[in-house]
C-alpha cells in the first residue's frame, strides 16, 4: 500500500516546515531510495525519498540505513549539482501524487542558479527526476528513452514535461457528492483504500464535510490490520477495527523501514539466496545416493565369500557360465555365485577380492563423504536461517563469510586489502550491571564466544537449533538475567516461532571449538539447559531500532 494524493498533501507540508536545508550528503540505500543528510533551523535532518513500487514515500527518517560505498551513478549525478545547495521550498501540486522541490545552489562560475527535484510517488512509475531552469532534464533515477514509449520521455537534455492533472474535483472544497459516480473517480488524490473507508463512514451517518474536515486537521498516520495486511491513512480507519496512531515520519518508519530492509537485503546478497538454495539442493540429492553407496559397501563380507568359496572348490572352467552353486562350508546352505562368463573361475574370484577390497576401503571414505554432506547440509541450513532475521550489516558479513570459505569468488580489482570491518553485534543494556552480547550470525558468534567474552561470563544457544550466541557479561547471574538471555536465545534461533524451546547455557570457559569447524561451532560440556517461551514484543522493546 503506498501513499494517495492526500495523504500527500498531509505530509508535503509537514516537510516544508523544516525548510530551507542545505544538503549535506546524499547516498542511495537501495536501488529506489535515495536519502539526503541535510541541515536546518531545527538541526540535522535525513529526508528520504522512495521511488519503490509499492513502498514509495517521502519524509524526515530517525533510522540509520546503510550507505553502500560505491554510489549509482544517478547518486553520483545529485552529488555534483546539488551537495552544498538549498533546499528552498516544496510543494505539491494539486492533490496529484506529485511534488517538486526547488533548489538554489551556485555553478562553477559562482552565479546562481535553480534547479527543481520532481519526486513522482506513482506506484510502479514513482521516479526521481533534475530539471535545469531551462526546463531540460539533467538525470533521472528511472530513464524512459524514445524507444521505450510513445508519451513522457525522461532522459537527460530531453525537456521536461509534467505529469498532467487529472480533471477531479477537489474534495476539501466541494460541498455535495455525486451518488452515481464512485469517489475515486469524482475526486483528486483520492485511493480505492481511503474510498472504502469514506464509504463506510457515510453509510454509518457520518457527512462527507466532516470527514474530509477531519482528514484536514489530522496530524497523525492511522494503522490497522485488515485481512492480514497493513493499511494506513490519516484519519482512524473505523471500518478496520483496532487502529493504532503515531507522528506521520514515525509511522511511516514503523511502516516501511523493515519491509524496505528485506529489499535492501536482496539487492546486495541475492547471489547468497541462490547459492545458499543451490548447495542445499545438491547435498540434499548427495546424501541419499551415499546412503545407498555405504550400505552396499557394508554389504561387501559376501563378495569376499564368493571368491574364498570359488578358490575353496578349485573351480576353473566356468567361461561362458553366468552363475554357480556352491556348498558354504560354514553353514552347509547352498550359494548362488554370479560369474563373469567371459572370465574363468580364479579370474572370477579375484575380480570378487578386489571388489571386497575396494568396498571395504570405500566405507571409511563413503562415511567421511556423508559427514562432510551432513555438514554442509547443517552449515547452509544456519546460513538461511541467519539470512531470515538478517539486517543489512548482518547479511553484508555473511556474504563476507561465505568469500572467506571460498564459496563467493572474491573481487580481485581492489589492489589495497581492504580494512577489517568491525562486526555490527547487538549489545543490550538492561541495567547498569547487566550487559547482554547478540550474535546474529557465525562471525558475529565466533568473535563473540572467542575473542570478546570472558572466560567466567555466561553463553547461551538454543538447543537443537540453528541459532544466535548470546553473551551475558556477568558471573554471577541472577533467575531473571538467565530467563532474558535465554528467551533472546530462542528468539534469534529457528525456534522463535515455537513454545518451550530448549536452551543450553554454560560459562564460557566450559566451550571448546572444534578443529577445522565452520565458524559458529562449539562443543559444550558441564551445561545447564532451560526451557523458554520467547516473547516477541518484551525482545522488540529491548532491540534498538
Amino acid at each position: 500500500m503506498a501513499l494517495d494524493g492526500i495523504l500527500l498533501h498531509k505530509v508535503v507540508p509537514e516537510i516544508a516546515k523544516s525548510f530551507p536545508l542545505r544538503i549535506q550528503k546524499i547516498w542511495d540505500i537501495s536501488n529506489t531510495e535515495i536519502l539526503f543528510q541535510t541541515h536546518g533551523e531545527d538541526g540535522k535532518k535525513q529526508l528520504l525519498i522512495s521511488c519503490h513500487s509499492v513502498y514509495n514515500r517521502i519524509l524526515f527518517s530517525k533510522r540509520n540505513y546503510p550507505t553502500p560505498s560505491e554510489p549509482r551513478s544517478f547518486v553520483m549525478v545529485l552529488r555534483k549539482y546539488l551537495e552544498g545547495s538549498i533546499m528552498e521550498t516544496i510543494e505539491q501540486f494539486g492533490l496529484d501524487r506529485w511534488c517538486v522541490i526547488q533548489i538554489r545552489r551556485r555553478n562553477n562560475l559562482g552565479d546562481i542558479e535553480y534547479l527543481k527535484l520532481y519526486v513522482e510517488l506513482m506506484g510502479q512509475y514513482a521516479n526521481m527526476i533534475l530539471v535545469n531552469n531551462e526546463g531540460k532534464i539533467i538525470d533521472a533515477l528511472k530513464r524512459i528513452a524514445p524507444s521505450e514509449t510513445n508519451n513522457r520521455i525522461i532522459h537527460p537534455g530531453a525537456m521536461f514535461e509534467p505529469i498532467k492533472a487529472q480533471m477531479k474535483e477537489d474534495p476539501f472544497v466541494v460541498q455535495e457528492i455525486n451518488p452515481d459516480k464512485s469517489l475515486v473517480a469524482q475526486f483528486a488524490g483520492f485511493s480505492p483504500f481511503l474510498a472504502k473507508e469514506v464509504e463506510y463512514r457515510l453509510a454509518n451517518g457520518e457527512s462527507f464535510h466532516d470527514i474530509m474536515q477531519e482528514i484536514e486537521k489530522s496530524n497523525q498516520l492511522f494503522i490497522a490490520n485488515h485481512n492480514n495486511e497493513a493499511v494506513f491513512h490519516c484519519i482512524e480507519l473505523k471500518s478496520c477495527g483496532l487502529n493504532k496512531s503515531y507522528p506521520f515520519f514515525e509511522g511511516f518508519d514503523i511502516l516501511y523501514y523493515h519491509k524496505e530492509e528485506k529489499e535492501r537485503i536482496k539487492q546486495v546478497t541475492g547471489d547468497i539466496y541462490h547459492l545458499t538454495n543451490r548447495q542445499l539442493k545438491h547435498y540434499r540429492q548427495k546424501l541419499p545416493r551415499l546412503m545407498n553407496e555405504l550400505d552396499q559397501a557394508i554389504d561387501c563380507d559376501k563378495y569376499n565369500k564368493y571368491g574364498e568359496l570359488l578358490y575353496t572348490y578349485n573351480i576353473t572352467d566356468t567361461k561362458g557360465q553366468s552363475e554357480i552353486i556352491l556348498k558354504d562350508y560354514e553353514s552347509d546352505s547352498d550359494i548362488k555365485i554370479p560369474l563373469d562368463a567371459k572370465l574363468d573361475g580364479k579370474q572370477n574370484a579375484k575380480k570378487y577380492y578386489q571388489k571386497y577390497k575396494k568396498l571395504k576401503k570405500g566405507q571409511t571414505y563413503i562415511q567421511e563423504q556423508i559427514d562432510i554432506c551432513n555438514n554442509e547440509i547443517n552449515y547452509f541450513e544456519g546460513i538461511l536461517q541467519q539470512l531470515e532475521q538478517a539486517d543489512y550489516y548482518t547479511a553484508i558479513e555473511i556474504k563476507d563469510e561465505l568469500t572467506q570459505l571460498g564459496y563467493i569468488k572474491a573481487k580481485t580489482n581492489n589492489k589495497k586489502k581492504a580494512k577489517k570491518q568491525k562486526l555490527s553485534i547487538v549489545q543490550i543494556q538492561t541495567d547498569e550491571n547487566t550487559l547482554i552480547s547478540i550474535g546474529k550470525n557465525n562471525l558475529q558468534n565466533d568473535e563473540l564466544t572467542w575473542h570478546i567474552a570472558k572466560r567466567n561470563e555466561y553463553w547461551f544457544h538454543a538447543k537443537d537449533y540453528h541459532g544466535a550466541h548470546v553473551i551475558l557479561h556477568k558471573d554471577t547471574p541472577s533467575e531473571d538475567d538467565i530467563r532474558l538471555c535465554a528467551m533472546l536465545a530462542a528468539y534469534y534461533s529457528k525456534g522463535r516461532m515455537s513454545s518451550s524451546v530448549p536452551v543450553n547455557y554454560c560459562q564460557v570457559k566450559n566451550l571448546k571449538k572444534i578443529p577445522g569447524a565452520k565458524p559458529g561451532m562449539v562443543q559444550l560440556t558441564n551445561y545447564k539447559t532451560i526451557y523458554i517461551d520467547p516473547d516477541e514484543e518484551i525482545i522488540q522493546s529491548l532491540i534498538p531500532s
